[in-house]
Formats: structure tokens, sequence, C-alpha cells
């Protein structure tokens, strides 16, 4: 699969909350490190994710390639509804870094979090 290939891949397994298949997408130490929940290995992070999360619609604005380092940049706006019900709609950019094997090693959310920060304090953690 193509890099681009593996980012739509990404936003689909991430708007069905399919845990175990974003997880797939990384190396074995791949890392999220995020605006609202902080660095962690995917393999916490998506869970985390997840479980703050009643559902998730994204649509895709554009996936740019950086050709000098082969970094992409996933831009999409994130309608989130959280486990409470409470309703935030945001753009987001993902900047991901890939192996040589093109499994995901870092990816870096990107966004303005005042209103989904608010939100997501009233959840019972």
């Amino acid at each position: 699969m193509t890099k681009k290939e593996i980012a739509l891949q990404y936003l689909e397994f991430l708007e069905k909350g399919e845990t175990e298949q974003l997880i797939a997408l990384f190396d074995t130490e791949g890392m999220v490190d995020s605006p609202m929940y902080g660095s962690m290995k995917a393999s916490l992070f998506y869970p985390t994710l997840i479980d703050d999360t009643k559902s998730s619609l994204l649509k895709l604005q554009g996936l740019f390639e950086d050709t000098s380092t082969g970094n992409l940049a996933i831009y999409f706006t994130y309608i989130w509804t959280l486990k409470n019900n409470q309703k935030v709609v945001f753009d987001v950019v993902d900047i991901v870094e890939f192996n040589t094997q093109h499994k995901i090693k870092k990816l870096k959310i990107i966004y303005d979090t005042v209103v989904a920060r608010a939100l997501v304090k009233q959840l019972d953690h």
C-alpha cells in the first residue's frame, strides 16, 4: 500500500472506531502526540480515544506529502460525538511519519482544543 492509501485507511478506521485496525497501521513502538491526551503509544491512545467516543464523522479536506521527508499531512474536519452525547466539530491536521516498511512511526495531531477540552473534562475518567 502507498502512504496515501494508508492515510485513507487510517481515516476510515478512525471514523468507524476500529481500534485494532488503527493500531495495526503503526509500528510496534508507534507514538501518537495529541493536544488532548498527550504523547503515548498508539496501542494506548486509540483505546482511550475510542472509549471517550460515541461516534465520529470525518470529512477529508486534503492529503499533502512532503517529498523531502516522505511525511504526510492529513487535513480533515472531525465531527466528534463524545460518549455523553456532547458534540464538537473542529478542523484537524495529522502529521504522519512513516518507517521504511510504511508503518506509522509517529502521528502528531494538531487542532484547537478550546471547546473539545472543556467537553472531555466532563467525561468520567
